[in-house]
C-alpha cells in the first residue's frame, strides 16, 4: 500500500512539472511571438512578399489592404526588385487573394510586370512554400515579408525551414494588432499553431 502511494505522488509530481514546463515553454513562445509582432526588419532584398488574407468580391478586405498598404509603403523605398502576393480562391468562384493584392497593387501605380501573384495556396504553409519556388526560378533567397505581426515569427520559421533568409515588417495599421482583444486572440491561437510547427505539423 505505502509503495503504491509513493508512486501515485510520484506520477502526480511528474505530471505537474511536465505541466508547469509546457506552459512556461508557451508563455516564451507567445513573447517572441509578440517581439516579432512589433520588430520592423525591411531593408534590401530580393523580392517583397505580401501574405494572403481575405477579398470580398474582388476588393481587398481591411487586413488585407493594411497588408498591401504597407508593401506600398516599402515599394516606394525600392527595397526589392520583385513583389509576390499570395493567396487562392478561398471559395470564391471569381477572385484569388493573390490576384485581387496584385490588381490593387497596380491600380496604385506598381509596374504589372513586377508583381507574381501565386493563387492556389490555401493556408500559410502553402504560400510560404509556392513562394520559396517563385524565388528559386528567380536565383533569390531573400524577401522581405509583410502580414500582421502576430502571423511573422512562424512565417520566418517556414521560410527558414525551406531555405530563404525572410525579414519581417508587420502591417503598422492591422485591425487586427490594433483590436487589444484581437491581438491577444489570434497571438495565442498563433502560439498553439506555431507549437504544432516545431511538432512537424504544417499548416
Amino acid at each position: 500500500m505505502q509503495v503504491s502511494t509513493h508512486f501515485r505522488y510520484g506520477i502526480a509530481a511528474t505530471l505537474a512539472l511536465a505541466l508547469l514546463a509546457a506552459a512556461w515553454t508557451e508563455r516564451s513562445l507567445y513573447l517572441a511571438i509578440r517581439r516579432q509582432a512589433t520588430t520592423d526588419e525591411a531593408c534590401r532584398a530580393d523580392a517583397l512578399v505580401i501574405l494572403g488574407a481575405a477579398e470580398y468580391n474582388g476588393a481587398p478586405s481591411p487586413v488585407l489592404k493594411a497588408r498591401l498598404e504597407h508593401a506600398l509603403e516599402l515599394e516606394n523605398r525600392n527595397l526589392a526588385p520583385l513583389i509576390i502576393t499570395t493567396g487562392g480562391s478561398g471559395g470564391d468562384r471569381h477572385f484569388t487573394e493573390g490576384g485581387v493584392a496584385r490588381d490593387y497593387l497596380v491600380q496604385q501605380g506598381v509596374a504589372e510586370a513586377k508583381i507574381i501573384a501565386e493563387t492556389r495556396s490555401t493556408i500559410s504553409y502553402g504560400s510560404v512554400k509556392a513562394v520559396a519556388q517563385i524565388l528559386a526560378q528567380h536565383h533569390a533567397k531573400t524577401c522581405i515579408v509583410v502580414s500582421d505581426g502576430f502571423h511573422i515569427y512562424r512565417v520566418k520559421l517556414m521560410f527558414r525551414d525551406l531555405g530563404v533568409t525572410a525579414y519581417g515588417s508587420p502591417a503598422p495599421e492591422s485591425p487586427i494588432e490594433e483590436d487589444p482583444t484581437l491581438q491577444v486572440l489570434y497571438s495565442l491561437r498563433e502560439t498553439v499553431v506555431t507549437t504544432l510547427w516545431y511538432l512537424r505539423v504544417r499548416l
